[in-house]
Parts: structure tokens; sequence; C-alpha cells
């Protein structure tokens, strides 16, 4: 870094982001210049040479001086936390706080701040500090500042110093199956796997193994418009649903519903069309359902159902009306907001304002998309927990969102423009990764009071027992990578992470609901025990823990984390019949992914798998003739041996199959997210023969007797 200008590395220390990195094989990296200089552009800040540089450092200065209050205030009960208040030197500063219950606290405490007072324009601005009250509540409060003639106020959020794991899971612990939704298709379903499959996969769980809770796939909003994107962790909107998982037949008009004939016959033919392909085609599924939603749509709904629509919309309020309004957008100006007319581009803009007046009935309908999503996730949860899940359904969230989506349009003014987020190289992804999403800007995100972040974490829990939380270490610092540069040419931006898990864990109590935390890849130490001193669960996989301050072999059972969700595999690696095969490794090679010759690799994973089957058969899991099928199951019982409060059950390993879902690094070269739920043959199989599946069931028992 000798060579940068300290202008550079100075200004961008201002804004969180790195000019040097350690990466996954402990080499310290310096970040290049260029990179440094697009990611403050991303902030709004030119900094290409050192007029430019200099001038955002005296902009930054002034900004701060000029704010009477830091917009966003965080504290937890017990612990006493100094704030700073800005005010014309040598006036008096009041101070009082408002909280959540509309109650006033007066009389804060200040305290000695001998910082001196700046220059701002002529008036001398004096800095004070004052201290919140140990005894506030948990919640989102509001700080009052007044000046002589002068006033402000700003956010005070009080989170809980820790989450852990809900009473009523007691100090037990449990099991659930880990399922990507779409995937697991019925004889009722129309080609997709849906939230009455989900039902009936938590019931089955629950009722006959014991399970505890059922993991699904990001359930977020794709577009409305062919080609529906695939991914369930690129989606247009994290806040709301995608449609495509609604059941046709539970909504209530649907018995009223005159054209019911033409409904089934809707389904019969995408049922027939999937029978014949061997990947999920979204596009046949949605243009058969939304035909078969606008029917029942149009049905006219009791004062009741009216009553509960209207609420709904209420509750939800801006939000709900940008994303319905962008979805009548995209059908009729295309998925991506950027190559809309100029005069839309904006929510807040006339043009938008007037198209809304015009095509009320078009967003109307997709309002009431995700009011029927909201009730049938509802009844999924409620039905998982009566079943005897004491969690019932924990969900997925994913990191970001599509750039030219529904979140991109509605918060573009939150969201870093012309850097996308993704991972570095790591061990498994050695080229980095480019997720193409754009990252939240840290400062927005706390001028707004992380009011959209709350809403996010507040939405995902409204029906839920517990959230995944997909690379949670993006909430501490998140890897950008400037347009036109490779993963590889990227830095870290650091967040506000004591805001961000305090939000999370805050939403996640008044849910009553737990965390799990995805911290797999190149994670600072630190963050992990972070995240388990607030009591985020984290997450192992069997593969991927090693005892790296001994033998470098398999992590002994007992030395795993006792706050954690642990299982054999994920979504990101083939199903463990598949990696036993060494797939991962041919079909990295298929796809030129590999950095290093595929003998090398096959010799490393051979080795690895090695190293894992000694393990099992050292503990008496296993007996050396072993085929693949006992190999899963010694495996998944060598989970059992952990101290782990959670356990996860793939559903893929559950039935046998071999296939990847998603093979980072690729798009369309590999179907992503498009594969069926299949047997060991490669047949697709329905959701009913998992219910009487031998090697479902022996495992899921298996799970049971562990828990």
């Amino acid at each position: 870094m000798s060579q940068m200008a300290p202008s550079l590395v100075e200004l961008a220390g201002r804004f969180g982001i790195s000019t040097a990195y350690q990466d996954w094989s402990g080499r310290w990296v310096d970040v290049p210049e260029g990179t440094l200089i697009a990611a403050l552009a991303a902030l709004g800040v030119d900094a290409a040479d050192e007029a430019q540089r200099n001038a955002a450092r005296i902009a930054h200065d002034r900004a701060h001086w000029a704010r009477p209050l830091p917009p966003t205030i965080l504290g937890q009960p017990g612990t006493q936390t100094t704030f700073w208040v800005h005010v014309t030197h040598g006036q008096p500063a009041e101070v009082s706080i408002e909280l959540e219950d509309g109650s006033v606290r007066t009389g804060i405490r200040q305290v000695d701040n001998f910082t001196p007072p700046f220059d701002l324009d002529g008036r001398l601005v004096g800095e004070a500090s004052f201290v919140l009250p140990d005894d506030l509540p948990l919640g989102y409060h509001r700080v009052h500042l007044r000046s002589g003639d002068d006033e402000a106020d700003a956010a005070v959020i009080v989170t809980p110093p820790w989450l852990g794991v809900p009473e009523r899971l007691g100090a037990r612990r449990t099991w659930g199956l880990a399922t990507q939704l779409y995937s697991v298709r019925s004889r009722q379903s129309w080609g997709v796997g849906d939230l009455t499959d989900l039902v009936d996969l938590a019931v089955w769980s629950a009722s006959v193994h014991g399970a505890g809770f059922v993991l699904v796939n990001p359930l977020h909003a794709a577009g409305p418009t062919a080609p529906m994107e695939p991914s369930p962790y690129l989606p247009t909107s994290r806040r709301f649903v995608n449609p495509l998982y609604l059941r046709v037949e539970a909504i209530p008009e649907f018995a009223q519903l005159s054209k019911r004939t033409r409904v089934r016959r809707l389904r019969d033919g995408v049922q027939k069309q999937a029978a014949a392909q061997d990947s999920i085609d979204r596009d046949a599924a949605w243009t058969a359902k939304r035909e078969a939603l606008q029917l029942i749509f149009a049905v006219p709904r009791t004062a009741g159902r009216e009553l509960a629509f209207a609420a709904y919309c209420r509750r939800e309020g801006a939000a709900l009306d940008d994303f319905a309004t962008w979805c009548a957008l995209a059908e009729k100006y295309g998925a991506d907001w950027h190559e809309w007319p100029e005069s839309v581009r904006h929510p807040g803009s006339a043009g938008v304002a007037k198209f809304v007046k015009k095509h009320s009935a078009a967003i109307d309908f997709h309002r009431w998309l995700q009011w029927q999503l909201d009730e049938q996730l509802a009844a999924a949860q409620t039905q998982a927990v009566s079943a005897g899940m004491p969690l019932g359904v924990v969900h997925d969230l994913a990191v970001g969102v599509h750039p030219d989506g529904a979140d991109a349009w509605a918060l573009q003014d939150a969201l870093a423009l012309g850097v996308s987020a993704g991972a570095p190289p790591d061990e498994f992804n050695q080229l980095g990764q480019d997720w193409s999403q754009p990252p939240w800007r840290p400062d927005r995100l706390d001028e707004l009071e992380y009011q959209p972040f709350r809403a996010l974490i507040r939405g995902v829990l409204r029906h839920a027992g517990g959230v995944r939380i997909d690379h949670i270490i993006g909430l501490f610092r998140l890897w950008w990578i400037p347009q036109g540069m490779a993963p590889t040419e990227g830095t870290y931006v650091r967040y506000n992470h004591e805001a961000m898990i305090g939000i999370v864990a805050l939403e996640a109590y008044r849910a009553m609901a737990l965390v799990v935390g995805e911290d797999l890849g190149t994670v600072e130490p630190w963050v992990r025990d972070y995240l388990r001193a607030r009591g985020v669960l984290g997450t192992s996989i069997l593969w991927f823990e090693l005892d790296r301050d001994g033998t470098g072999g398999p992590l002994p059972a007992e030395r795993w984390r006792e706050y954690c969700l642990s299982s054999v595999t994920t979504h990101d690696l083939p199903p463990t019949a598949g990696y036993l095969a060494n797939e991962h490794v041919r079909l990295r090679d298929s796809l030129g992914l590999l950095t290093r010759p595929v003998e090398q690799e096959l010799a490393s994973a051979e080795a690895e798998q090695a190293a894992w089957l000694a393990e099992l058969r050292r503990v008496g899991l296993l007996s050396k003739h072993a085929d693949e099928e006992q190999t899963v199951l010694a495996l998944h019982r060598y989970l059992g041996r952990t101290p782990s409060r959670l356990l996860g059950l793939a559903l893929t390993d559950a039935v046998g199959d071999k296939r990847t879902q998603n093979q980072p690094g690729t798009t369309d070269e590999y179907p992503n997210w498009r594969v069926p739920l299949s047997a060991p043959d490669g047949k697709p199989m329905l959701l009913e023969d998992v219910f009487t599946d031998r090697r479902a069931n022996t495992l899921a028992e298996a799970m049971r007797t562990q828990s």
C-alpha cells in the first residue's frame, strides 16, 4: 500500500472501504486504486485526483457538523450508550426521548465532551454528549433535541443483547428438512412445488418423524414476465413473495368460481408438460397459473374478505403499492426498469402517479396476489406448528436483489450504483463470484434509520419460526465489485453490524423466532464470536468442518459448535450421494471452473472423503464395506454426535438424489434451480412418493432418534 496516495487511503477509511484484505489462504492482498475510486463513486464521492479527494474530505466534515443528531442511535438494556448532539456553540441543549408507546423520558444525562467547536460557514458549532438511560425498553424510539429555536429528532433503536432459541424449543435440539420448494412437486401442484406441498412436507416430517422445522429456499418474488428468473437468490423483491408458489385451489374464492373446469384444464395441461420434461419450467407453470388466478381475482369477495384485503393493503402500505406498481409496469414495458421510459424510472415521479391512476386494476391484481400469499404462508406456519413442530417454517433470506427488479427500482436511492455484491475467491470458488446484485449503501441505510432493512426482516419473519440469513457476513462487510471488473478486483465495504444484527435480533425476538446465519466462506474469526455472543446460530456443513488448527482432517464431532445448524451438505454442493461420486469436481471441470488440473482436484476430493470415512469408522458408524446408502446414513448419524442445536437433512439426501441444484459461477451453463427432486435413478420423484420411500423414512427416522 506504500505507493497508494495517502489521501485515497484516508478517504476510503472514512467510508468503510478496505484498502487491503486477507484472502482465504491467509495472504494479504492490496486493493487496486481503481477499485477504491469506483467504490467511493458508488457512494457518491468523487476521488479520482487530489483535488476531488480534498473536496470530498471537506464535504464529509461539513456534513457531520451540520447534522444536529446522529441519524440512528443504538442501545441495549443494561448498557449506557453515549451519543453526540451539535448545537450553536454556547447554546444549551435539551434532550428527551419519546418511547415507542408514546411516553416521554426527560432529564437525559449529559456528560463531558471537550471536542473543539467547528466553524461551519461562520457559525461555530459545538458538540455535547448525552447518555441513553440503560433501562429503555426494547423497540424503536425517538430522541428529540431542542436548542433555542432549533429542533431535531432521530431514531433510537434498543435491541436485545442476546437472542438464542425460542422458549418453546427449550434446551432440547431438533432436526428439520431442508428443501428447494419449487423442485418438490406433487400430483396436485402445477408443475412447481407450492405452499400446500410445503404444508404436506412439514406435516409428514413432523407427525411421522418428529421434525421440528422445515427450512425452505427463499420464496422471494420473481418478475411476473417471461423468462422468469430461476434463482431464488436473485429475486426481484425480497420484501414480497413469488405468486408461483400459490396453490390456486386453496384460495377461498375458488369455490365460487364458475369456470373451475377451465382451471383444472390449465392445471392438467401444465402437469402433462412437466411430466415430459427433465427440468422445472417456471414460465409454463406461471402462464397457466396466472390465467387461473386472474379468473379467481374477478370473483366477487364477501364483505368480510374485502375488509381483510383492505387491512392487508393498509398494513403493507407504500411498499406494497410500489411493488404492485412495478409489476404492472414490468408487464407493460418489460422487466428491466432501466429500459423504461424516463418518466417512470423513479417511483416518486409524476409519470408513475399517472400510470397508477390509469392502471389501477392491474396494480390491484398484484396487491391481491400478495394478500393470497400472506394467507397461505400463515396457514403453512399454523399447520406446521399444529403438526408438532416447535419452530415450523424457517425461511431463507437472500443476500440481495436483481439489479433490474422491483426492489432495485423502489429502493434505488438506498442502493449503491456502479457496483455489485459478490464474494472473493475461496477454496471452492477459486475465481470469486459476482452476484450482480446492487448492495445497500451503508450511509443511506443509516440516514433512513434502517427503515427498509427493518421492513425486510419483519416481513420474512411474519409467518415463520425462524430465518436463515444467506451470507450473514454481508451484514458486517460485503464484497463490492465495480462494473467492468472481475470478482478478483473487488474490495470489502463495511456496514454497521451493531445496527443490522441488532435489528435482526429485535425483529426475531418480537416474532419469537430464531436466526441462523450462513457464515461460510471467508469470515473474519471475530465475526463468528460476535454472532455467538448475540445468540445468532451459525452454519456448519460437514465437508467444510476441518480441524484447521490441528491435523487438518475432520473436526471431531464433540468440537463442533453448539449454537449452529449442522448438515452434511448445502444447495451449492451436490447431494451427498453425488458428492461421494465426486460430481462436484467433474461438473466444475466440464464448466471450466477449476484453476488446477482435474486430476489434482479429484485426488484432493478423494483424500478428503477418505479422511471422513476413516472418521466415521473411528467412531463406529461405518463398516469397512459399506455402500453409498449406508455411507450417507452414517454421515447424518455423525451429526448426532455433535452438540449442535439444529440438525438439517436435505430432502435430496433423504431420497438419494444425485444432481446439483446450483453450481456457483454459472447461469445457463447448467440448469441451476431448475432440477426437479429425483430418485437415485435420476427420474423425477413426486412428493407423495417421498412419504412412502424406504430410504427417506430411514434417514428421517435416524434424524428423529438424534434429536
